[in-house]
């Protein structure tokens, strides 16, 4: 085989890899879109996602710029934060979720979007948001990813968290919800339907997030059992970051 007979092989590999997994991404979304409005009846209650809300608006001023990645129904944090007076833009892959954000929160943007896509061309090729593509960089004050980053493996919470990173300004927050458990891209039953999920313990996840260019100034960890569920309750992390450099 040639050198471009194995370069065009490579390529190829890339393109089918990267094919199969836009079709697992969307067939997640379509998993949400199923779900609808039962989500909010399983977790009813967010105290944590609350109180690192409180955080964001007691740092920034009114009218600051924050992202709600992988926003569902903007439930409740992208409530909380266009009530506190900031611009808040929500991205999520789901339509229906996004239907009932964009009911619930009439003050906000949303986009449908995959998380994936963030700070890349593709934001605004793929999806019509060039503002958070490449031309967003450092445009954003906070970002918020509440249990979103979870949908995805390990390397690509990785790369997305540099993402959302290069879209924030210096000094830029980030508050991250996890739930901590030692797990790469495996499968999960959920309310009748099959997700898969990721999840580091803790020091792992603050190692993640240095290597990722941000200094943790806060965890908070608070045990979870969603309303109505046998499962035995989860940890919940909640994490809150300044960019660095």
């Amino acid at each position: 085989m040639t050198d471009e007979q194995h370069t065009a092989s490579a390529d190829a590999g890339r393109a089918s890899a990267a094919a199969a997994r836009r079709a697992e991404r969307a067939r997640q979304a379509a998993v949400f879109d199923a779900i609808g409005g039962r989500y909010q009846e399983v977790f009813p209650a967010r105290a944590g996602q609350l109180a690192c809300g409180d955080w964001l608006l007691a740092e920034l001023p009114a009218g600051a710029r924050v992202l709600d990645v992988g926003c569902g129904a903007g439930e409740p944090t992208a409530r909380q934060l266009a009530d506190g007076g900031l611009r808040v833009t929500g991205v999520d892959l789901s339509e229906g979720m996004l239907a009932q954000a964009r009911a619930a929160v009439p003050a906000a943007a949303f986009h449908r979007m995959d998380v994936l896509d963030l700070g890349l061309e593709s934001a605004g090729s793929r999806w019509g948001a060039p503002e958070l593509g490449p031309a967003g960089h450092g445009s954003l004050d906070a970002a918020a990813a509440f249990f979103s980053l979870l949908m995805l493996p390990r390397a690509e919470i990785a790369e997305t968290l540099g993402r959302i990173r290069e879209l924030l300004r210096p000094g830029g927050l980030l508050a991250l919800g996890m739930v901590e458990a030692d797990l790469d891209d495996a499968p999960l039953p959920f309310l009748e339907q099959e997700i898969r999920v990721s999840g580091y313990l803790r020091e792992e996840l603050a190692g993640l997030l240095t290597g990722a260019g941000f200094a943790v100034e806060s965890t908070d960890s608070r045990s979870y059992a969603p309303a109505g569920s046998t499962q035995p309750p989860e940890t919940q992390l909640y994490l809150r970051c300044r960019r660095t450099g």
